[in-house]
Parts: structure tokens; sequence; C-alpha cells
């Protein structure tokens, strides 16, 4: 993923310099969390260095959204088994609504051939709007649990106020199928 130019901004993979930017991105935006999700879910920082350095350690690779010098948003990808997984996509709250989400989601997306799962807060219902207006569609209610144990390391009680969106859609026997090679790794 080298850099790439948009019409107000540069999109372009985060190195460990940026260590220090992302992890103000991640925790400013994911303040709207707050009161949302399961109060045990809820910690401040809501992600900490450590958390960000393990994330990265287990393969997710960030891209950044550059604007007026500095980064104003980040979207990790992970790839595991035969999927890519959207993953910690926020931007800076006073960059929001200015398409640069969409602009990651798009330049990660046109990134991948193969499909893409993402997961967030089921009561995160702006982010699930989010999502589906930029083509992924809900998993149903049935499959999410499977999905999630089958391709993130996240607790039960995370597991159980999430849902999973997916890039193309999952149809036929497309998530039986994923959950298999999940759970065979």
């Amino acid at each position: 993923m080298n850099a790439r130019d948009t019409a107000a901004g540069t999109i372009r993979p985060c190195d460990p310099g940026d260590l220090p930017a992302i992890l103000p991105i991640i925790n400013a935006a994911a303040e709207a969390y707050r009161g949302v999700i399961p109060a045990d879910r809820w910690h401040e920082p809501y992600m900490p260095a450590a958390e960000l350095a393990s994330e990265i350690a287990d393969g997710v690779i960030f891209s950044g959204y550059v604007r007026e010098g500095g980064l104003v948003g980040v979207m990790g990808v992970q790839r595991r088994r035969s999927v890519d997984l959207i993953r910690h996509a926020y931007v800076l709250p006073a960059w929001q609504g200015h398409g640069i989400g969409a602009a990651l989601l798009r330049h990660l997306a046109a990134s991948s051939e193969r499909p893409i799962l993402l997961g967030t807060w089921r009561a995160a219902d702006w982010a699930v709007r989010f999502y589906e207006r930029h083509g992924f569609s809900r998993v149903a209610d049935g499959d999410v649990a499977r999905l999630l144990r089958a391709y993130w390391n996240i607790p039960e009680a995370q597991v159980a106020a999430s849902v999973v969106l997916a890039s193309p859609p999952l149809i036929g026997d497309a998530v039986t199928r994923l959950i298999a090679e999940g759970a065979a790794a």
C-alpha cells in the first residue's frame, strides 16, 4: 500500500514513528463509545500503548490519512487465514464527516482481493450505518459469535455486544466455510 493522494489529503502506510500520533486519534475518537458500549468494556484510555503495540505485533497494519501535515485518521487491516479484517478505524472528532473514514475504507478495500470482515459494537449504530453505506452487509446474528471467535481474539463480553459486517456480503454457505477455516487454524 503506497501513499495515495485524495482530494484533500494523502493516505499512506503508517510506520513506527507514527505510533505517538495513532494513540491520540484512537482514544479521542473512541470517546463516542463512552456510555454506549458495556461499562465493563470501557476503560481509560480506551486503547493503552501496550495494547496498540500488541495489535501491531499480531499483524495489524495501519494506514493513515494525512491532512495539514499530520495524521487525522487511521484504519488497520489484519490478514487472518482467508479474510482481511478491518481493525481500529478512527478519525479525529474535528475531522469526522469530511470523508476521511470513507477514503481509508475504500483504500483498504481496494488493496484486498479477499473477503473483508469487520466487527464493531452493536450499540454503535452510527458505525454500523457507516459501514453499510460503504457496501458492507451485516452478518446474520446467529453467525456473529462463531465468526468473532474464529477470527478475533476478544473477550466473551465483547463477542456478546458486537456485530460483524462483510464485504462482499456472505451468502449461501460462505459463512459456514469461513467459520470452518477460522476454527481449523
